[in-house]
């Protein structure tokens, strides 16, 4: 189970001001970070940029890297995945000069960084202070993309979980041609579809469900899910678990983003939409 001292849902409110995307380009900057709290111009320039006090005292709360993932926390594992962090969406909070070097404050947040290997996805959002010739703007046509959110399920027939331990917990729908046809067929794109490919293993779910041992003790709650069925081939159903339904859901069950599950059909009741 991961660890829940930076929650997965922790939002904070620097997203209508950290605007334009940037990626890291020169990885050996995380090597031998500063804490933003540690900088002398860093204050300065969050007020400058429009940061609250409040929200000042967050970036320097997760400016340190003290709350990086494991994957980056230390120089074997930096190392290791120093390829990957060019991938990593970035957004500019502020910028200023200290030293004679332009250094930029940036936003690394954990809802734009899903697709993160599993070592590397950050449990909330932090902040590097980084020189300007390490990073790049990035001209996405779109200040802050979105992550997919996966199909639309408003307009899908219901189901109740009636069978909650026939749960295909680990299943590869990538693998599966059949499948992916079926995902398809209900018009998915393919960035939906790699996200019902991405949050369909337990591995991208929440805490309290994303192990089997952990997952055995709430397995009976599963049925308290409301679902709606996304796809279906052979013996198997796709279930979509979406945000906005399942927010009273116990707190290690409830999803953060849209959640998939794959089930024996026989283990579910589908409830069509009419005609």
């Amino acid at each position: 189970m991961r660890s829940l001292s930076l929650p997965y849902f922790l939002v904070l409110s620097l997203c209508s001001i950290a605007q334009q995307q940037v990626r890291i380009t020169n990885a050996t900057v995380l090597n031998d970070p500063l804490p933003i709290g540690k900088s002398r111009g860093a204050d300065a320039a969050l007020q400058a940029a429009g940061i609250t006090a409040e929200q000042q005292a967050l970036v320097l709360k997760y400016g340190n890297s003290d709350n990086w993932p494991e994957g980056i926390k230390n120089d074997s594992a930096r190392k290791a995945n120093e390829a990957f962090v060019q991938n990593y969406a970035c957004f500019r909070v502020a910028t200023f000069a200290e030293d004679s070097v332009t250094k930029s404050i940036i936003m690394v947040p954990a809802a734009s960084n899903i697709h993160m290997p599993e070592a590397m996805r950050p449990l909330a959002d932090f902040y590097l202070l980084v020189p300007e010739p390490s990073i790049a703007e990035v001209n996405s046509g779109k200040p802050r993309p979105e992550i997919s959110r996966g199909p639309k399920w408003k307009r899908l027939p219901t189901a109740k979980i009636l069978k909650p331990e026939q749960l295909y917990a680990t299943y590869d729908l990538s693998t599966d041609s059949l499948a992916l046809a079926a995902l398809a067929r209900r018009g998915m794109s393919p960035a939906e579809i790699d996200a019902v490919v991405f949050r369909s293993t337990d591995r991208n779910w929440p805490d309290g469900i994303d192990t089997f041992d952990e997952r055995q003790k709430l397995l009976p709650k599963f049925s308290k899910y409301k679902a709606f069925v996304g796809a279906k081939w052979d013996d198997k159903v796709l279930l979509v678990i979406p945000v906005e339904k399942n927010k009273k859901q116990p707190v290690l069950m409830r999803p953060y983003v849209d959640l998939y599950f794959v089930y024996d059909k026989s283990a579910v009741q589908i409830k069509e939409k009419k005609k």
